[in-house]
């Protein structure tokens, strides 16, 4: 088997928890992992975020905040992929007893019950602490959580000998991102204002740049790093970087500009080569998405 692909008989006794499972991520990694035969998967998800429309016949749902988990619902577990936090950086700074409840609160719940029932815990980090040379952990209050979370999972790594990795991913694009509200993405954004005959609102100074990466390169990263992945650095991120400014000119030339805003880094790092090493390469193309859903309209 190439190691770049999941091992179905790895999956195939494995009983799989995935935090924020009705997300547009957790929703695509659980229906990755249904179709590969995993034993068991559960999703809890408190639904702020994610939605019922989600769900997949054959896998068991759980509505329940990350703060509540209690040991039971996590005893047989035998990887839990957490990636059911609060997820945006500029809505977090009126956000902040969202961030204190889940990205704080919940998480030290899961944290807890890692090292007492000792199953494989992923967790899904920021690449915001990569930003500007490292300050982008500081230029928010979503991305001082993540940073802080990250660094407690190393810790725990060390100090106890628990199993985990950490996995971080780059701007997430394709079929199921979210276009409207706290929670879209700006790809998502984009396309809809454009099938709308609106102009695209790019947020100054538009040479930020970002390394968009397809979900289905996400979810391919997530299984190797759920099987082989060990300690921090699995960023799964595409090799193309675009400006905010190059990916509206990609859909449309009717574009507005916004005044700028607190964390909006112009940067990350990729840090990629953990997860190549496992034999990952990104399989999709930004352009190339771009140009099919714009043709949808």
């Amino acid at each position: 088997m190439h190691i770049g692909s999941p091992d179905k008989n790895f999956w195939s006794n494995k009983n799989v928890v995935v935090t924020g499972g009705c997300g547009f991520i957790g929703s695509a990694l659980i229906e990755k992992l249904n179709h590969i035969g995993v034993k068991s998967i559960l999703s809890v998800d408190d639904y702020s975020s994610g939605a019922r429309d989600n769900e997949i016949l054959g896998v068991n749902y759980l509505e329940c905040h990350t703060a509540h988990i209690t040991e039971d619902v996590l005893q047989h577990s035998d990887l839990v992929f957490h990636l059911g936090e609060y997820s945006r950086v500029e809505a977090s700074f009126r956000d902040l007893d969202a961030i204190l409840q889940s990205n704080v609160k919940g998480t030290s719940n899961i944290f807890a019950l890692w090292k007492k029932l000792n199953f494989k815990l992923i967790y899904a980090g920021s690449s915001t602490k990569f930003g500007d040379g490292g300050l982008g952990r500081h230029q928010s209050p979503y991305a001082l959580s993540k940073s802080h979370n990250t660094e407690t999972v190393k810790s725990f790594i060390d100090w106890f000998g628990l199993k985990g990795a950490i996995t971080y991913f780059y701007n997430v694009y394709g079929d199921g991102e979210i276009s409207s509200g706290n929670f879209a993405t700006v790809v998502a954004i984009f396309i809809d204002k454009f099938r709308k005959g609106e102009p695209l609102p790019v947020v100054k100074p538009g040479v930020q740049r970002r390394n968009f990466t397809h979900i289905d390169d996400i979810v391919d990263g997530l299984l190797l790093v759920g099987q082989y992945g060990h300690g921090d650095e699995y960023g799964i991120g595409a090799d193309e970087s675009y400006s905010i400014e190059d990916l509206a000119k990609l859909i449309s030339e009717n574009i507005i500009y916004l005044d700028e805003r607190p964390g909006n880094r112009l940067d990350a790092r990729v840090v990629t080569s953990k997860l190549r090493a496992l034999g990952w390469q990104p399989k999709h193309s930004l352009a190339k998405y771009v140009r099919e859903q714009c043709k949808k309209r």
